[in-house]
C-alpha cells in the first residue's frame, strides 16, 4: 500500500511540477506570484479537448487510450495557451508595469484575472466533467506491488523530458541567458543590451506552454473539469516556494514532495483531508526557510 501511495505521489508531483515551473519563472521574473498561472492548467486541458473533438478518429497508439490527435492536441494546447498567457499580460499586467504598479497590485489584478479566465471556461465549454479518451486500461505492475497504467507511464517519461528540454534551454540558449540576466536584474539586464520586454513575453509564452502540458496531463490521468486548475493553485505555488523560486530543479523535488506528501497522508489521515497538506507544507516552508531549498535565482 505505501508502494502504490509513492508512486502515485510521484505521478502527482509530475504534473505538479510542471506547474510549478511556470508559477517559478514567473515569481522570478515577473516579480509578482501570479494567482491566474493555475487556471492555464486547465485553459491547455480544454484547448487539447477541443482539437481532439474535432480531429478525425483513430486507433490508440500501443498500450495508451490516446492515438496521435492527442499529441497534436498537446503541441496545439501549448502554444495557444502561451498566447492566451500573451493576451492577458497585454490587456492587464503590462499596463500595471507601465504604470510602475505595486507588487500587491499585481497580485491582486491575478486574483481578478483567474476569476475571468475561470468563467470564460464555464462560458465555452460548460460546468461537465470531460475525458480525452473512453477506452479501457489495464494497469501493469512496474515493481513488485506497484502498479500503474499505460498513460502514467507516458505522463512520467514525457514530464522527465520536458524538464529536460527546459534545462537545456536555460542553460545553453541566447534565450536561456536572457532569462537568467532578468532574473537576476531587470536594470542590468536593460543596460548589457537585453531586450526586457521580449524577455518578459517569453517568459508569459514558456510558462502558458508548461502549464498546458500540466493540464493535459491531469486530464490524461485524471479527468478534466472547469475547476481542475484552481483545485492545484495551492499546490503548485507550495511546490515552487519549497523549491526555491527560479531553481528548475528545485521547482521539481517541490513538486514531487508536495506530490508525495498529498499521497502518503491519506494512509493517516481521511482523504477529504488531502488538500491541506499543501497548506501545512507551505506554512512550515514560510516559517523555516522562505527562499526555499534551492536559492533564489533561476538557475538550470
Amino acid at each position: 500500500m505505501i508502494g502504490q501511495a509513492i508512486a502515485d505521489g510521484f505521478l502527482t508531483g509530475a504534473i505538479l511540477a510542471l506547474g510549478a515551473l511556470g508559477a517559478s519563472l514567473g515569481m522570478q521574473i515577473l516579480r509578482f506570484a501570479n494567482f491566474s498561472h493555475a487556471e492555464l492548467l486547465t485553459w491547455g486541458a480544454y484547448i487539447a479537448l477541443t482539437f481532439t473533438s474535432f480531429a478525425t478518429a483513430g486507433a490508440p497508439l500501443g498500450p495508451f487510450s490516446f492515438g496521435w490527435q492527442l499529441l497534436v492536441a498537446m503541441l496545439i494546447a501549448g502554444v495557444a495557451t502561451g498566447g492566451v498567457a500573451l493576451v492577458v499580460d497585454r490587456l492587464v499586467f503590462a499596463r500595471l508595469r507601465a504604470r510602475h504598479a505595486h507588487t500587491l497590485t499585481m497580485v491582486f489584478a491575478s486574483f481578478g484575472v483567474a476569476l475571468i479566465l475561470r468563467n470564460l471556461v464555464l462560458l465555452l465549454w460548460g460546468p461537465d466533467a470531460h475525458y480525452y479518451s473512453t477506452e479501457l486500461q489495464i494497469a501493469v505492475e512496474v515493481l513488485p506491488g506497484i502498479r500503474l497504467l499505460p498513460d502514467q507511464v507516458f505522463v512520467l517519461v514525457l514530464t522527465l523530458l520536458l524538464v529536460v528540454a527546459l534545462h537545456l534551454v536555460l542553460r545553453l540558449s541566447r534565450l536561456g541567458m536572457a532569462l537568467r540576466a532578468m532574473a537576476e536584474s531587470p536594470m542590468l539586464a536593460r543596460v548589457c543590451g537585453i531586450e526586457t520586454g521580449q524577455a518578459i513575453r517569453w517568459t508569459w509564452m514558456v510558462s502558458g506552454m508548461l502549464a498546458a502540458a500540466a493540464g493535459v496531463f491531469l486530464g490524461v490521468t485524471v479527468q478534466l473539469r472547469p475547476e481542475m486548475g484552481f483545485s492545484l493553485l495551492l499546490a503548485v505555488l507550495t511546490a515552487a516556494i519549497l523549491g526555491g523560486v527560479g531553481s528548475v530543479f528545485g521547482a521539481v523535488v517541490g513538486g514531487l514532495a508536495v506530490g508525495l506528501a498529498e499521497n502518503l497522508s491519506v494512509l493517516v489521515i481521511p482523504t477529504g483531508y488531502k488538500e491541506a497538506v499543501p497548506f501545512l507544507l507551505l506554512m512550515v516552508v514560510l516559517l523555516v526557510r522562505p527562499q526555499g531549498l534551492f536559492g533564489d535565482r533561476i538557475s538550470a
